[in-house]
């Protein structure tokens, strides 16, 4: 089967991220001795410095890791909402939604903490080893992707008028970055020189690095943060306003590690963090499955798999969230989901459906049924894209941003295995330079994940002091006899969990045809995504029977879709999806990756 690329194998290590320059660090952890969680967090501080337009420091990053012999665990990354952040002060501030930019929907940062607790419970490298290659790309200089200067170059008039922190960053000399010419942050690089000086006479490794915690948390950088939230800030209301991040918030918050939510499928088990994140989509979308399934790619296949979505989401809505208990064991029952099933008909659905699990009443935002159409749902301002983006933006996937400071972002990917077995799977995200301004003392921003709360009281994702906005972020790891096999993830907001199901599919069914897994070749296979639910990001609209499918699908395909009632969206041939997997075969020690080739910057390496 031709692929875009070779699936790589070797038994030393495999790396699998959204930059080859991420990728590329984090293999030369590896060669250095590190293990696969040394290697992410290099992998992960570089991935701030060569994608700021999709992450950074101050944003979220959940992550499943398989240490090998040991149990799967869940490192959440997540943040909190701060004490201050109350659906009576945002109401009480004229506002329906909560920004999509700007301090008010900043969340108490949670990516760094993460991958600090990772370090010292996992890895075995000393903080200065593996944040010399961020610092140094920082300091020195790197050859940006396209999309940066892109997306730097849509907001200029913000930058150069409003959030002037951001411009010394990325209009130095009044030129947004380009390909071929360095872009350098020295603030960010001083920050993280400072950070490894007030450490360096902690005591051992471990100590260092609860030291560093104590400086995010309490230290210079917490009071650049608060500084930063406290400045009056244009967002996309219109108005200048200043958050609710404090002192107390980022001193009380740690990264806490959990039990995966697990459902057997065919011989594999699949691993996701908890409903405060969107993955038990997933996990619903394989137990509304039938026990016969249609031709691979054929319309009835997409048909099927998209109406299920349909109904995953529909649930996601209505039950998930960290402000109440979600029905998760209900959710996955093979009686819910047979009843759930019943309700896929030969045609498409245009309508929000959630169920009821356990004999609940489903209750959904007000907003939740506002239906947009493609010009606005496409215009800036539409948060995380919920569509692909095709010829109309530079890079497939990545973020169109408007000068009034309405973003769309994005996210990166990173998974790993090492010669050891250790496995690991992270979606960094947020934080991102068209979120916030730059705190011009540190060289990035806050972020705003708590755009995915609801200013209503009483759902599962109402915005609630104390509690996990609830995230699309969503890496996977799957097992099979208990081994850990396969970790996987993609960028994209409301469309990874769709990518991934398609990917893990195109994995597991085509296997026994193959004789192996496939990576490479399911994640070239032609992806598709549905909008028939609320957004996760400002301004979080639906667009009811909206299917937009790669070019590639091919023409029969795309009539019987539309005989079938979706409203089809025909992109470019390469325009859906951003997949990065790795893989490990316990029999024989074989470990292998791929990576996407859309949007031309993602890589795997290994050997």
């Amino acid at each position: 089967m031709f692929t875009t690329r070779p699936m790589l194998q070797g038994t030393f290590g495999m790396v699998s991220s959204t930059h080859w320059l991420a990728s590329q660090s984090a293999m030369a952890v590896l060669e250095d001795g590190g293990n696969a969680y040394d290697a992410a967090v290099a992998g992960a501080f570089v991935l701030h410095v060569v994608e700021p337009h999709l992450n950074g420091p101050a944003g979220e990053v959940p992550i499943l890791l398989a240490p090998a012999g040991g149990e799967v665990q869940v490192l959440c990354g997540q943040g909190v909402t701060p004490a201050g952040a109350t659906v009576a002060h945002y109401r009480g501030l004229g506002l329906e939604l909560v920004p999509g930019t700007g301090p008010l929907a900043a969340a108490v940062p949670g990516a760094f903490d993460a991958w600090m607790l990772l370090l010292r419970d996992h890895g075995t490298k000393s903080l200065a080893d593996v944040l010399k290659y961020a610092v140094g790309y920082a300091e020195h200089g790197h050859a940006p992707v396209e999309n940066v200067g892109a997306t730097v170059e849509a907001v200029r008039e913000l930058f150069e008028t409003e959030w002037t922190s951001s411009a010394q960053v990325y209009l130095p000399d009044g030129r947004a970055p380009r390909p071929g010419r360095l872009l350098r942050n020295p603030a960010l690089a001083a920050t993280w020189k400072r950070l490894l000086a007030e450490v360096a006479g902690a005591g051992d490794r471990e100590a260092q690095i609860e030291a560093a915690r104590e400086v995010w948390r309490t230290g210079f950088i917490a009071e650049a943060l608060v500084r930063q939230a406290e400045r009056p800030t244009l967002d996309t209301s219109g108005e200048h306003h200043t958050g609710t991040l404090t002192a107390d918030d980022l001193a009380g918050w740690s990264a806490t590690y959990e039990a995966p939510v697990t459902y057997d499928w065919n011989g594999w088990t699949l691993c996701k963090p908890g409903p405060w994140s969107q993955g038990p989509v997933l996990l619903q979308q394989l137990a509304l499955l039938p026990a016969e399934l249609p031709r691979y790619g054929s319309a009835a296949y997409v048909h099927l798999l998209v109406e299920g979505c349909k109904l995953a989401m529909a649930d996601r809505e209505a039950w998930y969230g960290d402000a109440a208990e979600v029905p998760v064991a209900d959710l996955l029952s093979a009686q819910y989901n047979a009843g759930r099933r019943a309700l896929v008909g030969d045609k498409a659905s245009h309508e929000l459906r959630p169920g009821s699990p356990g004999g609940r009443s489903a209750r959904l935002s007000a907003h939740a049924r506002v239906v947009v159409d493609d010009a606005s749902f496409r215009a800036p301002g539409a948060g995380e894209p919920t569509v692909a983006r095709h010829s109309a933006a530079p890079v497939p996937g990545e973020p169109e941003v408007g000068g009034d400071g309405a973003t769309r972002g994005d996210t990166c990917h990173l998974d790993v295995v090492d010669r050891w077995g250790n496995m690991i799977s992270a979606t960094p995200s947020g934080g991102w330079l068209q979120s916030n301004p730059v705190a011009p003392e540190l060289g990035f921003p806050l972020g705003t994940r708590l755009q995915m709360t609801w200013l209503e009281e009483g759902l599962p994702a109402s915005l609630t002091p104390g509690r996990r906005p609830r995230t699309t972020l969503t890496p996977s790891l799957a097992l099979r006899d208990g081994e850990p096999v396969l970790a996987f993830g993609t960028p994209g907001g409301d469309q990874q969990d769709q990518w991934q199901l398609h990917f893990f599919l195109a994995v597991a069914l085509r296997e026994p045809v193959r004789g192996g897994l496939d990576l490479q070749g399911a994640i070239d296979a032609p992806n598709w995504h549905n909008d028939s639910f609320p957004a996760s990001f400002h301004p979080r609209g639906t667009r009811p029977g909206s299917v937009t499918v790669e070019s590639r699908m091919g023409a029969e395909v795309i009539e019987e879709l539309v005989r079938r009632g979706h409203r089809v969206t025909v992109g470019e041939p390469w325009s859906e999806g951003r997949l990065c997997a790795v893989a490990r075969d316990p029999r024989t020690g074989v470990l292998s990756a791929g990576a996407n080739p859309r949007g031309m910057q993602g890589y795997a390496v290994g050997r």
